[in-house]
């Protein structure tokens, strides 16, 4: 008899997900340990694919925090190279084996004043070399309906919006009402689905997401459901309702119970089976269109949005309505559009809007501070990354604010490129040692002078 045998199933299941969780954490520790040992030049460090929205743990934070980053820079500092974007977007880059994939739109809505023929309206998949910001291929999706026109608040984002998701079966958009597509590396597109006709004055925004063999789209504006695509031929797999107000991207978490999808609509956290697409849990969230996307650390899942800017912890798992057992503690602080970010155990955002930096203790939701940033700022719709100790926040005019991860609210460095006066919408990335960052005009590479 094995000792597992004495378990009841669900202490075992806790303990297996307890020993990958230390398993995590001990290769987090290795991390480090190369990271130290690259610096006396034994070894370097090794980086790990940013290849979703908001990287490897849908988060905002790198495998390894210790990346070496610059603090400022500007044209003429700490730039690695700077590529022409043949478009404009609010998409976040993202990497995958040494390329950086992007997308923009171009043809129609250009320019606020004169958008143009919206039936020449194309989406642009862009793949470029992270080492020299080469492009090396384009591939071009035109509009496969109406799409809502340019003006009230597509201005402030276009039609490029959601950031792609990378595997190694390829590379997969959503683009609203021109659908679900897959491409090959060679740009080459394999698959397309329309995934509804539906059209809002916000636009679209959210971002594929993709488990084993299943691409996940939360298409609430444009049928209000959320579907799973057979990641080898786009063909359905299944389909959940109740996407309602929902402008943000699910992310995938591991409980001791198995794989949760879990995404925020209007009212309440939803947490699905992404293999088939079944119901596991529901909890009350934020009674308002939500934006930003849920993320997960250290076991507590974070919900954030709302006009009225709310925060809402939530323990992942267990099953049916969970609003009691599993709310941890509801905050009426927040952002409506851009998501939080927890660095040693302090939760750090900005208000999209108000001007205001805010710091929590993640695991009580005490305050920490809460501090108006002079002169204020526009906006911020950028989710921010944090490493080496610091959190960087983008806004859309007035560049990288970089702010210390302490309980003292300071700004070591705002960082602008007088040269580029375009909207830096996307969130940013970070790869070994470096930040790729996009404006409407531009990709930069970022990082320090050799």
């Amino acid at each position: 008899m094995e000792a597992n045998d004495l378990l009841p199933s669900s202490k075992l299941a806790e303990g297996v997900f307890q020993m990958k969780r230390m398993f995590r954490s001990f290769s987090a520790l290795v991390s480090g340990v190369m990271l130290s040992a690259g610096a006396m030049g034994v070894s370097s460090v090794q980086a790990e694919d940013w290849s979703k929205f908001r990287g490897p743990g849908a988060n905002g934070l790198p495998a390894n925090l210790n990346q070496g980053l610059p603090v400022t820079w500007s044209d003429s500092e700490n730039v690695v190279w700077k590529t022409e974007l043949p478009g404009i977007g609010a998409s976040s880059p993202v990497l995958f084996k040494g390329k950086i994939y992007l997308t923009a739109h171009d043809g129609y809505g250009l320019d606020k004043d004169n958008p143009g023929d919206m039936s020449k309206l194309t989406r642009k998949l862009l793949c470029i070399d992270a080492k020299s910001g080469t492009v090396e291929w384009i591939a071009e999706q035109s509009s496969l309906s109406e799409q809502e026109k340019f003006a009230s608040f597509t201005l402030l984002h276009g039609y490029a919006s959601g950031t792609p998701a990378v595997d190694a079966s390829g590379i997969y958009v959503y683009y609203g009402t021109s659908g679900a597509a897959a491409y090959d590396f060679d740009g080459k597109q394999r698959w397309i689905t329309e995934c509804g006709k539906g059209t809002h004055v916000f636009g679209t925004s959210n971002s594929p997401v993709i488990y084993k063999n299943v691409v996940i789209v939360n298409a609430s504006v444009e049928c209000g459901d959320l579907i799973g695509l057979d990641s080898a031929t786009g063909k359905e797999v299944w389909r959940a309702k109740g996407m309602d107000a929902s402008w943000n991207t699910p992310i995938i978490v591991s409980t001791p119970s198995g794989d949760e999808l879990v995404v925020s609509v209007k009212g309440k956290v939803l947490a699905f089976n992404p293999a088939n697409g079944e119901k596991l849990w529901e909890c009350k969230g934020i009674d308002d269109y939500i934006c930003p996307s849920v993320f997960e650390y250290d076991n507590v899942l974070f919900a954030c949005g709302g006009r009225k800017n709310t925060i809402v912890a939530i323990k992942p798992g267990g099953r049916g309505d969970v609003t009691k057992s599993n709310t941890i503690y509801r905050l009426d602080k927040g952002s409506n559009v851009s998501s939080p970010i927890v660095v040693n155990g302090r939760l750090y955002w900005f208000s999209e809007s108000k001007g205001i930096a805010y710091c929590a203790d993640a695991k009580t939701g005490e305050m920490i501070y809460e501090e108006r940033v002079e002169p204020k700022p526009e906006r911020f719709y950028a989710s921010p990354v944090a490493a080496d100790g610091n959190i960087f926040f983008v806004s859309r005019i007035d560049g990288t604010f970089v702010v210390p991860a302490t309980d003292k609210f300071t700004i070591s460095a705002v960082n602008k490129f007088e040269s580029d006066s375009s909207i830096f919408n996307g969130s940013p990335i970070v790869d070994s040692g470096k930040i790729y960052l996009r404006s409407d005009k531009f990709l930069y590479c970022i990082g320090k002078a050799k």
